[in-house]
């Protein structure tokens, strides 16, 4: 019989995030091991539970839920973003710049297929949140990485991303707050990158998923608000980390900027929206209550907070830990700590995390995963409680004092 393989398409698509490293995981718990799972940012298996507002709304919009909507997505959700970004300066923004999708990731794959073309080039962070370069290769573009300056909070090295520009190059993807560095960009830094964008016609897509998850003095600045009407900007965002709810699968994308010099490409969008019919009709009664209605992330993300608290925990004990150092997050639920190559020569990060799943029954994410360039940076997810965050921490001192 004639062997039956992937698409060549997938031929350079990783996610290592779920890749490898969990297959991995998941044969060590086969054999019985209990394995802490810190390589991704699932909220509800450290405890972080949905509102109770929101699990009443959706139990109540049941009933109303179980044909298929409108595949741009219900009013009241479409209506309730409107209103939101409305409130943030866009006032030009209508019902009719909402997609409303399963989650920012679902979206991110549709905006993309309707947008590329083959060898079309889109400018993406490094280290970057991979579904983005994944999701770019599949649609037949190419990824064409800028790299953070970690010496700056990691924020974007405009003169990078200058000197990556080419007569192919059609977008620009701005994270921030950042997935994996907890970056909160300056004021300066995002409206610098929408001038870039605006001198060399680049669409603009601003991945925003974190931007209610910010600590101390940290204030973000929606890339949309610095657009302005001739830059066309879609900004991805959602219900997933900030109200706790990410199995929900409740995001959108909302258009701004020159809509009339894009109805081709917005066309194109909604005939896929189209294809796949609607998304999930429950959780879209969410989204009018949780932008509505009272902000709990408020609770988390200062002094006392879990977010907050964790975060300047893990912050603060891998700094401790001989050879390792870590930009302080100013938001989002992640570190991203620097194993310095003089302590730690480490050729193959994948093959480190791996071992460090077997020794310590850790999993983490290695930095290549975000293609972040070198092999001397590892992503922590910050949600465990603070017990169980110092015992973490404390597998990952005791398996580097074994490297040192």
């Amino acid at each position: 019989m004639r062997p039956i393989r992937q698409s060549k398409k997938l031929q350079n698509v990783r996610y290592d995030v779920r890749g490898p490293i969990l297959v991995e995981a998941q044969r060590l718990e086969a054999e019985g091991h209990r394995i802490l799972k810190l390589n991704i940012g699932n909220t509800a298996p450290f405890g972080f539970e949905a509102p109770e507002a929101i699990l009443a709304d959706i139990i109540h919009h049941l009933p109303k839920s179980q044909g298929y909507a409108d595949s741009q997505g219900i009013w009241s959700a479409r209506t309730a973003v409107m209103n939101y970004y409305q409130s943030h300066g866009l006032r030009e923004t209508s019902v009719e710049d909402v997609f409303i999708g399963n989650g920012v990731s679902e979206l991110i794959s549709m905006v993309l297929q309707a947008f590329l073309d083959d060898g079309n080039e889109i400018l993406v962070p490094a280290p970057d949140y991979p579904l983005w370069t994944g999701a770019i290769t599949l649609a037949g573009g190419t990824a064409v990485h800028y790299r953070c300056d970690e010496a700056n909070e990691w924020n974007p090295d405009l003169a990078d991303i200058e000197a990556k520009i080419t007569e192919n190059t059609h977008g620009l993807v701005i994270i921030n707050p950042n997935n994996p560095t907890g970056a909160v960009y300056s004021d300066a830094t995002v409206k610098g990158l929408i001038d870039i964008a605006r001198r060399h016609e680049l669409v603009v897509f601003a991945d925003e998923i974190y931007e209610k998850i910010l600590f101390e003095d940290a204030v973000h600045h929606h890339a949309a608000t610095y657009a302005g009407n001739d830059v066309l900007c879609l900004t991805f965002s959602g219900l997933s980390k900030a109200y706790r709810v990410c199995g929900y699968r409740a995001g959108w994308v909302m258009i701004s900027g020159p809509r009339e010099m894009a109805t081709d490409f917005l066309e194109g969008l909604t005939l896929i929206a189209n294809m796949r019919m609607c998304s999930n009709v429950p959780a879209q009664h969410a989204i009018q209550t949780a932008l509505g209605g009272y902000q709990s992330v408020e609770e988390l993300i200062g002094p006392g907070g879990r977010y907050y608290e964790q975060s300047m925990l893990a912050h603060r004990l891998l700094n401790e830990i001989p050879g390792v150092s870590s930009v302080k997050p100013r938001g989002a639920l992640y570190c991203f700590p620097r194993l310095d190559p003089e302590v730690y020569p480490i050729d193959d990060d994948e093959k480190f995390v791996i071992e460090l799943l077997r020794a310590k029954k850790l999993l983490v994410t290695h930095g290549t995963g975000f293609n972040w360039p070198e092999t001397d940076h590892f992503r922590l997810v910050t949600l465990p409680d603070v017990a169980v965050l110092e015992e973490a921490i404390g597998r990952i001192a005791d398996f580097l004092a074994m490297r040192r």
